[in-house]
């Protein structure tokens, strides 16, 4: 990995109390079967050879700067605040879910919300991977000291962690979104545009169903054409599910949560063009096709054109790493991070 960030800057990501085991990114991203996939906050730690952890005592014997996450009640990342500053550690703080309807799912109860405005204001900075987070922040802090929007990398100039296929072995639709019951998803709407473009184009479309007979009767009601359904039930490895989404030609969402942007991000690592989506990752990665200030017809226009014009997929595919690259690139985010704390 020599063509990484050369840096001593190494970052722990603590997520007090959280259920992911603690994890060591010695070489970066690494192999592509890890206990967590060097992605989200993990993604942090990962492209400055750091380490995920969710023991107090573990992040103070690292002896780096800390990246504290804030979920639940706020009252662990609270007490380990006081105890990583006591211990000398430069502490940022970010919320652990980003998205605009989590946000405000976890603030909108009073004592909670007092907890999280004495955290902001009291770390010694915020690190948020959106821009909507950032002025979150900015605005609880009451100026832009020490507040940054640093997106979550993904590892695009790692060779062992690129997942992409042969363009002529490509086809199909995959539909990036599988929660019915969040109404900023738009997973039902993703669906009626793939089953509208399957029509037209003859294009098969895979979706996942984790809801079992509830899900395969909204499915079924939505009217795809005959045999251009694919319905997948069973969790993969996050490799697998990679491989997964390299077999199709484009990934479709409608998402509007304002979230990191993690479909956006898989795509990446797939180098298969992202459509609709309004995350992070998708302005940065897919600003031609992603889903921010386009109306869902645009959207479906986009997903037509992939599709159908050959050199047009062709261009984009190339284009998206171009785009990616001096953003999301692990050594470009390393940079960013040391920066930010020093």
């Amino acid at each position: 990995m020599g063509n990484q960030a050369q840096s001593d800057f190494r970052l722990t990501v603590l997520n007090p109390g959280g259920r992911d085991p603690q994890q060591q990114f010695s070489d970066y991203a690494g192999e592509i079967n890890q206990p967590h996939q060097p992605t989200n906050f993990h993604a942090y730690a990962a492209c400055t050879r750091g380490s995920f952890q969710r023991d107090l005592k573990s992040a103070l014997g690292e002896g780096t700067p800390v990246l504290l996450l804030l979920r639940g009640d706020f009252g662990a990342a609270e007490r380990a605040l006081a105890a990583l500053r006591k211990g000398g550690r430069p502490v940022a703080v970010s919320l652990k879910e980003t998205g605009l309807h989590q946000i405000a799912q976890q603030l909108q109860h009073p004592a909670r919300l007092a907890r999280f405005v004495r955290i902001v204001q009291r770390a010694d900075g915020c690190i948020a991977p959106t821009p909507e987070a950032a002025d979150l922040y900015r605005a609880i802090r009451g100026n832009a000291d020490r507040v940054a929007f640093i997106p979550t990398p993904y590892p695009i100039e790692d060779e062992r962690w690129n997942f992409s296929a042969r363009i002529t072995d490509r086809s199909g639709i995959f539909v990036g979104t599988r929660e019915w019951d969040v109404p900023s998803r738009n997973h039902l709407g993703a669906l009626l545009v793939a089953s509208e473009l399957s029509r037209t184009t003859g294009t098969e479309v895979t979706v996942f169903n984790f809801d079992r007979a509830r899900g395969a009767r909204l499915l079924t009601d939505l009217g795809f054409p005959s045999g251009k359904l694919r319905i997948l039930d069973r969790k993969l490895s996050y490799p697998d599910y990679l491989r997964e989404i390299a077999r199709h030609k484009i990934v479709l969402q409608l998402d509007t949560s304002f979230v990191p942007g993690q479909v956006a991000g898989d795509a990446l690592l797939c180098r298969v063009p992202c459509v609709g989506g309004n995350g992070a990752i998708d302005r940065l990665a897919f600003p031609d096709t992603c889903g921010y200030a386009r109306s869902i017809e645009e959207i479906g226009k986009a997903a037509l054109r992939l599709l159908m014009d050959e050199e047009h997929y062709q261009g984009s595919v190339i284009e998206m790493e171009r785009q990616a690259s001096p953003r999301l690139a692990f050594k470009v985010v390393a940079q960013e991070l040391a920066q930010f704390f020093r």
